[in-house]
């Protein structure tokens, strides 16, 4: 049938509280909560607070939605707030502004740019696995998130920028990224507020602000092609001949921390604590990393050759997507499963919703690798499996962050085991960004490779 033909269902979620509406149960228990709304509709209206959102629950559905961004532009409560630290950057820009910026963005993620990026990831992760020690315990969300911040700096930056500056951006980044949530789910008149918070998040957004104009002048008055990111944003230009503004890179600069930093870091930190429940994926994984690394680092060329570390990305990331929802404003009156929404109607839609339906994902709930083998993924829907959206707004940098998280695995896997150990707690945490486990305390054992590949791998 076809998406005409198809007779979609509408229905409301239970359990919407006075005021609050779903916002409470969102917060509480986030994962459950939107992984369960497909199961009263293909279209499910919520509520947060006053907001009524109209939640896709079905891939057609979606689909049209992530193709059709004219209609269903960025836009919606939690963009809104978005938009107030990360500006109006690739991630957060309206229909109006989009293709633009992403035909300008586009060329500093091109294929031909990734090794070079690659290098940076693997040289990182060699920085992470030299500061740890056999027997040694981690919290593993603040170590990746470390390696991540770094990654992405790295990448960006590597002009010498003196007195520390990329690591001043890191850390008021982290600082942001930290005060964000709590104002996102505030009334604008609490914001306003002389509280400490409100000080503590305006302080470090004016600093990341302040420092990252800093380094885009001096790249400016420097003039040299440094082979980074940033010298690539510097050097795109339209068909006009007119580049990205400074107010531009900045918010391209701070909507790269958000997706190559905080997003990956949540996913790996998820990933490992399902390795350590489930043995017999991390043991394949351990016999992938000795057959190919033989103990030492991987590279953006071994990429290919660790098919079952990719599908253990596939698979953490089907269970917990980077963004758990994502709001679309209607820009002009539309029809979604037969039914018409006026212009201004907010839609929302997370990839946890298709993700966990038992239809495409049999047994959901369970981490299962190998539901990523080629005859297994080949039969699901295109937008059943959308960690990075879909349509010209998917994320930019996808190959970027697939990159960053498979060679990071694969690097640590090739050198350590571990094992959850107390104070572990897998409860979700929400981020702006993320949503994350809420601690993964790791002890890790040193390992010698099981064989050393033959010579010429």
């Amino acid at each position: 049938m076809t998406m005409a033909e198809t007779a979609f269902t509408r229905a409301v979620a239970p359990g919407a509280l006075p005021l609050l509406g779903h916002a409470l149960r969102l917060l509480r228990d986030p994962l459950p909560f939107v992984s369960c709304l497909a199961s009263h509709g293909d279209l499910v209206e919520i509520r947060l607070g006053p907001q009524r959102v109209y939640m896709v629950c079905h891939p057609e559905l979606l689909q049209r939605v992530l193709t059709d961004d004219r209609t269903f532009d960025k836009g919606g409560p939690l963009f809104d707030r978005l938009r107030d630290f990360m500006g109006n950057g690739l991630a957060t820009c309206p229909h109006a502004d989009h293709r633009r910026q992403r035909r300008l963005a586009q060329h500093a993620f091109h294929h031909q740019h990734m090794e070079r990026h690659g290098a940076v990831m693997t040289h990182q992760v060699e920085l992470m696995l030299d500061q740890w020690e056999d027997g040694q315990v981690i919290d593993a969300f603040p170590v990746f998130s470390a390696y991540t911040l770094r990654t992405v700096a790295r990448s960006l930056f590597t002009a010498d920028l003196g007195d520390d500056r990329v690591g001043t951006i890191r850390r008021t980044f982290t600082d942001v990224l930290a005060g964000a949530l709590p104002r996102m789910l505030v009334p604008d008149a609490w914001q306003r507020l002389p509280l400490p918070g409100n000080h503590r998040y305006r302080e470090a957004n004016r600093i990341l602000t302040d420092t990252v104009n800093s380094v885009i002048a001096q790249y400016r008055q420097d003039g040299t092609d440094h082979g980074d990111l940033m010298s690539m944003l510097l050097a795109a230009r339209d068909e006009d001949g007119g580049g990205l503004s400074d107010t531009e890179l900045r918010d391209q600069v701070v909507n790269l921390f958000v997706a190559g930093g905080e997003t990956p870091a949540a996913v790996l930190s998820w990933a490992v604590a399902e390795l350590a429940a489930h043995r017999g994926a991390e043991r394949l994984l351990y016999e992938e990393t000795d057959r190919v690394l033989a103990g030492r680092v991987a590279t953006w060329h071994d990429l290919p050759r660790l098919p079952h570390t990719t599908r253990i990305i596939h698979e953490t990331l089907r269970r917990y997507p980077g963004a758990l929802m994502i709001t679309r404003a209607a820009s002009r009156p539309a029809q979604l499963a037969g039914d018409p929404l006026p212009a201004g109607s907010v839609i929302g839609f997370s990839p946890l919703i298709l993700q966990s339906r038992p239809d495409y994902f049999p047994a959901p709930e369970r981490f299962d690798p190998d539901r990523w083998l080629p005859e297994h993924a080949l039969a699901m829907p295109r937008a059943a499996f959308a960690p990075f959206g879909g349509g010209p707004r998917k994320c930019i940098g996808d190959t970027f962050a697939m990159a960053e998280m498979t060679l990071a695995l694969a690097s640590i896997a090739a050198r350590w085991t571990w094992r959850t150990t107390k104070p572990t707690d897998l409860r979700p945490a929400l981020s702006p960004a993320a949503v994350r486990p809420r601690r993964v305390s790791l002890q890790l054992t040193a390992r010698t490779p099981a064989r050393t590949p033959p010579t010429g791998n």
